[in-house]
């Protein structure tokens, strides 16, 4: 069978955006790396959010072999991926007032934790107000989105803001309006979003940047293992024991 060129072509896109995101984001991403690192640190949580499907790269780093045992997935009920039924209901709900507030004063997050708040676009209320409102409480916001939008696009949130106004620091996946890399003659719309591979990858990177400094400091990562390799079962528990006070999704 002959390769396909599109799908060669998007593979090219997506190496592009990341080594885009590699060389133009290292900074902010050691920055992102050494927040984290501090808050585990000093005995602070750590939170991941995301709607729609910015919250796939979100729940990526949560109860995930080789990353940090600490990392909990701030949910809003019907915002998380497409499992609520319409599937639109959840690009609704990103634009309701108020929610953000709701949800976080209901959650364990407090003054000293890490909040990751994933959001391409970054111009709906609920990922401007969950930064907002997150800051307020203390904690430190690191917002991972496309700067492209807040310079293209108008906010959709009364303040005329956008994510990456609230943040402590901001992590730019460098996508286009749009999340599409690829048009083809006689198709109308263009294809091929690249948007969850760049995003993964920044939060991956940050994952790396605060193990390393956390090793640099003396400190042992709290990483998870794999249970599908010998002995992962028995690690995770005594990681789990040890932080249990710092982790959510186990309740």
């Amino acid at each position: 069978m002959s390769e396909s060129k599109l799908a060669g072509q998007f593979f090219d896109a997506a190496i592009g955006l990341l080594q885009r995101a590699r060389d133009e984001e290292s900074a902010n991403i050691a920055a992102a790396g050494s927040a984290v690192a501090d808050a585990v640190a000093a005995g602070g949580r750590l939170f991941a959010f995301g709607a729609g499907h910015s919250s796939l790269a979100a729940q990526d780093v949560v109860y995930r072999a080789g990353g940090l045992a600490l990392m909990n997935l701030l949910a809003v009920p019907g915002a998380v991926g497409v499992d609520v039924m319409p599937a639109t209901l959840g690009s609704a709900l990103e634009r309701v007032d108020g929610l953000a507030a709701a949800v976080l004063d209901s959650s364990p997050a407090t003054a000293g934790d890490v909040l990751v708040i994933v959001s391409l676009s970054g111009r709906n209320a609920l990922p401007v107000e969950m930064a907002m409102n997150a800051r307020a409480l203390g904690l430190t916001v690191i917002g991972v989105t496309s700067v492209a939008y807040a310079e293209q696009t108008t906010s959709r949130h009364a303040s005329g803001t956008f994510l990456k106004d609230h943040c402590d620091i901001v992590l730019d996946s460098k996508i286009a309006v749009g999340d599409a890399e690829l048009t083809h003659e006689g198709i109308e719309a263009p294809f091929a979003p690249a948007s969850t591979v760049v995003t993964s990858a920044l939060m991956q990177a940050m994952t790396a940047a605060a193990v390393e400094h956390l090793v640099a400091r003396g400190i042992e990562p709290p990483l998870l293992r794999s249970g599908n390799v010998d002995g992962g079962h028995e690690w995770n528990g005594r990681v789990m024991t040890e932080y249990r006070d710092r982790i959510f999704f186990r309740h």
